[in-house]
């Protein structure tokens, strides 16, 4: 699968910041499908750097309710969060 099919787009949200700041770990929503090797080579392929560690994480999907009645439905997402080798850094995740 291409790179850009198993990266769909990074999350920047204040816990993601305080990660890639401490810990050299950077954060994509990616595709429901893909496992960490592929994740792991998407993002070596992308920004050119290496890759320590993947983990994954799955959001189920569930009911909207409002008042007890299900008035809809919320898709489900998978995230992973990458953690760099030390020394190495994306250079798109800088300045944010």
């Amino acid at each position: 699968m291409d790179f850009t099919k198993v990266l769909l787009k990074p999350l920047l949200t204040e816990k993601t910041t305080l990660l890639k700041e401490e810990g050299q770990v950077v954060c994509f929503m990616v595709h429901p499908d893909t496992n960490k090797i592929e994740i792991k080579q998407a993002v070596e392929k992308a920004f050119n750097v290496k890759v320590q560690s993947v983990n994954v994480i799955r959001k189920a999907p569930s009911d909207r309710k409002r008042q007890g009645r299900v008035i809809g439905r919320v898709s489900g997402s998978k995230k992973a969060y990458v953690t760099l080798v030390p020394g190495e850094k994306i250079e798109f995740f800088e300045g944010v």
